[in-house]
């Protein structure tokens, strides 16, 4: 690593309205460097990378390149500046090849398209960082780390010196993380300067050589990675003394609360998302999700809250009062008047979980509003729901009739697993509910997850974070295209196993077939 500057901001200050994003910020990027930027949610680190990527002007500050001060108005002239920017959202067009995606809309001038010569530069970057890519694949034949490859080498085709990664392991696998680390240090090795911003502290402290801390919009400390540890991080960032541990006590008188058998479901482009799924989900228990992305997660709990139809296979309710209910067929209002309570937190929390120009009130009323007797809706109980959610939660907001599309991820997700607990589920499914929130906040959500298990409650918990779902789960269902690879034990088990079971490494059997 060099001591000389790649990046320097000195004084970014950027507000939207009243609220302070960044505040007077000084940052350094070193040539050669891996920075890792940590904060809360709301902390500012995503206004910060987006003035550097040029999606925000900042209102004041000044940002010099090597040296020279740049004005980075728009993308354009972060990547005149030799800045690319790899989102948690991949920007590809699916029926177009790697190649055909990493020189869509890039012409060096005076020159025409060649997809042949883009294909040997491609492998030669490829070969030069240790990636492994098909140049004419087809990006719908892809997988998730596949196509973040694409994404990396697009920024490094076209000139990128400084690289900005969000959340670059949410939806890899351990083995495909560690290939990841091994490319991001050949490419500080070979003087590119990465800044990486994740919410994993075990991440940060392997890959990281110094760590940026955000606090509500102020940068209060930078440390050397190596003379720092995750306890350490995790207070500064938070701005007090916190714990790590994730309080996982013994399943609570275990009995079969839900019974899968053989789901196979098919959507409307034919492909199979779920393909005999057999397992069990028991009270007083937290079952685990595991599985990279489109692996049939989100088709799971669908089938589950009664959302989609099934092709094949049984879901069968046992109440704690005995005998069996079959809830294939039924929508989540039928399942409701059985008197079954299941309580959903979807990913898509608010295109699904909430209406984002609603407050906490009427969106606590959502899920009740259709058992009012009578033309006019009663909003006094919502009320006080919402006054206990934001109370309990410790959910920061003007107040309970504050669109919630305006608050901070950490706190919608807090309003929305608030309000699915508050109905006192038989049984409680998540996906990703702690997708892109902090260390505080996701270690909120666990307490509550481990509070509902104590009560009898079934929970299923779909995670990306296999550290968290060994600490947390009482047993994990590790999915792959659709179907179950393995159920293990999340005391007993351990990461590279559920690896490669995620990878299908392994055949059915190898680690059990508890279920």
């Amino acid at each position: 690593m060099s001591a000389e500057p790649a990046v320097e901001m000195r004084g970014i200050t950027k507000s939207f309205g009243t609220v302070m994003a960044n505040d007077h910020i000084d940052i350094t990027l070193k040539k050669g460097e891996i920075l890792a930027l940590l904060g809360e949610n709301g902390s500012g680190k995503t206004t910060l990378v987006n003035i550097l990527s040029g999606i925000y002007y900042p209102d004041e500050g000044r940002i010099f390149i090597d040296g020279r001060e740049t004005v980075i108005s728009s993308p354009t002239d972060a990547f005149s500046a030799g800045i690319g920017m790899i989102h948690q959202h991949f920007k590809l067009v699916d029926v177009f090849t790697a190649a055909e995606n990493i020189v869509l809309g890039y012409n060096e001038a005076g020159k025409k398209y060649n997809l042949k010569e883009a294909a040997e530069r491609i492998r030669s970057i490829a070969s030069r960082y240790g990636f492994d890519i098909d140049p004419n694949k087809k990006i719908y034949d892809m997988s998730v780390s596949e196509k973040q490859t694409v994404e990396i080498i697009k920024a490094l085709y076209r000139g990128a010196r400084i690289l900005i990664l969000d959340e670059p392991t949410a939806v890899l696998t351990p083995q495909e993380a560690d290939k990841l680390f091994d490319i991001m240090r050949n490419m500080r090795n070979d003087g590119r300067s990465i800044i990486i911003i994740t919410h994993k502290l075990a991440e940060v402290m392997e890959i990281s050589d110094r760590v940026a801390l955000l606090r509500a919009g102020k940068c209060v400390d930078i440390l050397e990675t190596a003379k720092t540890d995750s306890l350490e991080l995790a207070s500064l960032m938070v701005g007090r003394s916190v714990s790590l541990e994730i309080n996982r006590p013994a399943a609570v008188k275990p009995e079969e609360r839900l019974i899968l058998s053989g789901l196979t479901y098919v959507d409307r482009e034919g492909v199979k998302r779920l393909d005999d799924v057999s397992f069990t989900a028991r009270s007083g228990e937290i079952l685990g999700i595991a599985g990279v992305a489109g692996s049939g997660q989100k088709e799971l709990l669908d089938a589950v809250a009664g959302l989609i139809g099934l092709e094949s296979g049984t879901i069968t309710y046992h109440p704690a009062s005995g005998g069996s209910i079959k809830l294939n067929g039924l929508d989540p209002r039928q399942i409701r008047k059985l008197g079954i309570s299941i309580s959903f937190v979807p990913e898509d929390r608010l295109g699904m979980g909430l209406v984002g120009d609603m407050g906490m009130t009427d969106n606590m009323m959502l899920r009740t509003f259709d058992e009012s007797k009578g033309f006019f809706v009663k909003r006094s109980e919502p009320r006080k729901l919402a006054d206990k959610v934001k109370e309990e939660l410790d959910v920061s907001t003007p107040h309970v009739n504050f669109p919630v599309r305006r608050l901070s991820g950490g706190n919608v997700q807090k309003v929305l697993v608030g309000r699915e607990i508050a109905a006192s589920p038989s049984v409680l499914m998540l996906a990703y509910a702690v997708r892109g929130l902090d260390i505080n906040t996701s270690h909120v959500i666990y307490d509550l997850l481990t509070q509902q298990k104590m009560k009898g409650t079934a929970v299923i918990y779909v995670g990306e974070d296999l550290d968290v779902l060994m600490s947390l789960c009482d047993r994990i269902v590790v999915l792959v295209g659709g179907q179950v690879s393995g159920v293990v034990d999340a005391r007993t088990t351990s990461k590279e196993d559920i690896g490669l079971l995620m990878t299908s490494y392994k055949k059915r059997g190898d680690f059990g077939s508890e279920r």
